[in-house]
């Protein structure tokens, strides 16, 4: 089962504040070792709000607003995708995690799993998007 573990963005990390080398070689190691135990899909970081944009749809129509955007602890600052065996395996991983926001400092990951195509119901829709091949699916 595959779990997205969602690094919550910091004022530091909306401010492109980047890691010092030890912070970065911290979080390396723990890369290292979801490599190692072969549960590592993808990860990375992103870039702060003021280098994207939102679109939001409503009414049929589609409004474009460029970033940045105000700060809250709902921005997501990047990720991990794990396949692991169990949730409680994908908790294990996520408690293991450096702090994403470094020392002290306040930081979040949420753990979420990702729908996997047994979870829907058999259908023609399920059969047509069963076909078509997704990068990095495991």
């Amino acid at each position: 089962m595959r779990y997205m573990m969602i690094v919550k963005a910091t004022k530091a990390s909306e401010s492109s504040v980047m890691p010092t080398e030890a912070q970065f070689a911290e979080m390396g190691a723990y890369n290292e070792q979801l490599a190692n135990a072969g549960v590592l899909v993808d990860l990375s970081g992103l870039q702060a709000t003021s280098q994207g944009a939102r679109i939001r749809s409503s009414g049929g129509k589609r409004t474009l607003t460029k970033g940045p955007f105000p700060y809250t602890p709902d921005i997501v600052a990047g990720y991990w995708i794990i396949n692991v065996e169990s949730p409680e395996e994908a908790i294990e991983w996520a408690m293991k995690a450096p702090n994403p926001a470094f020392g002290d400092a306040d930081g979040e990951i949420e753990l979420r799993r990702f729908f996997e195509m047994e979870d829907f119901e058999p259908s023609a829709a399920l059969d047509k998007a069963s076909a078509l091949e997704f990068p990095g699916k495991r």
